[in-house]
């Protein structure tokens, strides 16, 4: 069982933003920028491109939802996406809150986020969430 398994679980807390019967999003804990989000299927598959076509497709417009209400509840220029996925064998897509595209640097992580204020941040992007 993945960690984002575990997440979508319950088991680990997490500052939860928008799920459905398959698809979980939820802000990242080292985020590169106020508001990253992850978005991922409840379905553990690790390479976002072995997920069927159909699932695939219904992330995207899922993730899209996410990334509209992010844009609504933070100032930003546009929400940059992105796949990595080599840390966590599990499928996932970042949510990035963009200014400049300097703002995707994942070698640049906010030091211990504030836990007050990522609350509120997940509160906001699940209320602008439609």
């Amino acid at each position: 069982m993945t960690i984002f398994s575990r997440i979508i679980a319950g088991e680990i807390p997490c500052y939860k933003v928008a799920e459905n019967d398959k698809f979980f999003a939820f802000l990242d804990i080292n985020p590169v920028n106020w508001g990253h989000t992850l978005v991922v299927p409840k379905k553990e598959e690790d390479y976002i491109f072995d997920i069927a076509d159909e699932d695939l497709a219904e992330m995207m417009v899922f993730a899209k939802k996410v990334a509209k209400g992010i844009k609504k509840a933070l100032p930003c220029r546009k929400v940059g996406v992105t796949v990595l996925g080599l840390e966590v064998p599990h499928a996932h897509i970042h949510l990035v809150p963009l200014q400049k595209e300097g703002d995707m640097d994942f070698k640049s992580k906010i030091d211990n986020p504030d836990a007050e204020k990522m609350k509120e941040i997940a509160e906001a992007i699940a209320s602008n969430i439609e």
